[in-house]
């Protein structure tokens, strides 16, 4: 058996169970939220066990207070398959009148939400799960911290032990999958073609009961990689899509697909920040697309890591989408949200991390190369000199997040250069 591997999803979930009655992970599947959870629950309900599936939605129906029963925290595994049991839990909590009771996870929005009669809110908690950042994999050294830069520790700097162009392209394609650790490494790519096999051909249409066409399914992801990191539109979408599809191809079909793709947490966008600035320059505010693993649009795309080699751009993007997963990550440990700016003028942000209590670094991300950096180091120092700080805080810190570098240091300028392969939280 493998060892358990610590997330940092482990400390999120311990400390909310501290505060709250019931806390529910959502998450794209395969992600390993049971597994997490499991080492959180003193007693475990798995819902999709197929010996005892008709028994437990029959109960759920009939009586699910019984489904609730067990030592706590009580782990109700994949509950959206029978909604009832959302207020059942709702109800013991409230009764109970004790915090750590429940954890519920979930890899889909349930299918039918009018069986849920109450939002749940002071008595259960979310926790968003996401594919295994580089650090939590064991392939960061976790040299640099972000807590430590949002601190004002400035004397940071680690030796990066994977500069290797070959090795970032293959993490890339792997992507963050458990079950893809601790494999031979064709087999461990093979990870994320099965599961963008599994959504194209089941998941996406059993979400919500609605058929929906496999080959659409993988035409609206091939484009979706295509347009990853950019804000492009949906009807713009279409129009890429409409090459090798139907003329009755509609935008709403379009927002059907994509919907039902958030739904099961394959889609994970990214939002526009849009902070104080001096400058009247509007400020973009359409979401940034992003599949929530790499791995996902490498799939969709049909490539492999000597792929990625061979097309530096392709890469440079997927490099891009596999940055902002582990940004995620981290943030959330940190109470941190990561937002991507753009205004009219044209400057942009990769990626910006903004905690709840204000503070907020700015991040472009470079796969390599002293050029590309010493523009990402500009547009940074740009982006800091738009911002109004009589109205808000400076940024604590700026970074060059890039995928080929020796060394994590802070530049003269005050900007830090920092391998992703070495980045923590």
């Amino acid at each position: 058996m493998n060892e358990y591997k610590k997330r940092i999803a482990d400390n999120i979930i311990k400390k909310k169970l501290q505060g709250i009655g019931a806390v529910l992970i959502e998450g794209p599947k395969l992600c390993g939220k049971t597994t997490t959870a499991e080492q959180a629950a003193a007693s475990v309900l798995y819902m999709a066990n197929s010996d005892e599936r008709e028994q437990n939605l029959q109960l759920a129906k009939l009586k699910p207070s019984l489904l609730l029963q067990g030592e706590t925290p009580r782990l109700i595994d994949e509950w959206q398959i029978a909604p009832e049991i959302w207020d059942a839990v709702r109800f013991e909590v409230d009764h109970r009148k004790e915090f750590g009771q429940f954890i519920l996870t979930g890899s889909a929005v349930p299918a039918d939400r009018s069986k849920i009669f109450h939002s749940g809110t002071g008595r259960i908690a979310w926790v968003k799960m996401r594919t295994m950042s580089l650090y939590e994999s064991g392939d960061s050294s976790g040299g640099i911290s972000l807590k430590q830069l949002f601190d004002g520790k400035e004397d940071l700097f680690d030796m990066n032990q994977k500069d290797d162009i070959e090795e970032i392209a293959y993490l890339s394609c792997r992507g963050g999958w458990p079950t893809a650790l601790n494999v031979d490494k064709s087999i461990a790519l093979d990870r994320a073609y099965d599961y963008y096999d599994a959504v194209v051909n089941i998941d996406i249409s059993r979400v919500d009961g609605v058929n929906r066409e496999s080959e659409r399914a993988k035409r609206l992801m091939r484009s979706y990689a295509r347009f990853q990191g950019s804000q492009t539109s949906y009807e713009a979408m279409k129009e890429d899509i409409r090459a090798n599809d139907s003329e009755n191809l509609t935008t709403n079909t379009i927002v059907s697909y994509v919907n039902a793709l958030k739904k099961i947490f394959v889609i994970e966008d990214m939002p526009a920040w849009n902070p104080n600035i001096r400058s009247k320059s509007a400020i973009r505010t359409t979401d940034t697309r992003y599949f929530v693993d790499p791995s996902i649009a490498v799939s969709a795309l049909g490539l492999g890591p000597y792929d990625l080699i061979r097309d530096l751009n392709t890469f440079g993007f997927i490099f891009e989408a596999m940055c902002i997963r582990d940004l995620r990550v981290y943030a959330d440990a940190l109470e941190g949200t990561v937002y991507h700016y753009r205004d009219k003028s044209g400057l942009e942000c990769d990626s910006v991390i903004h905690l709840r209590d204000g503070r907020y670094g700015l991040i472009e991300i470079k796969l390599g190369g002293d050029d590309n950096i010493e523009h990402g180091a500009k547009t940074l120092k740009k982006l800091k000199d738009t911002i109004d700080t009589d109205r808000m805080k400076e940024p604590s810190f700026m970074m060059v997040l890039v995928g080929k570098g020796k060394y994590a240091y802070r530049r003269d300028d005050g900007v830090y250069v920092v391998p992703i392969t070495c980045l923590k939280d």
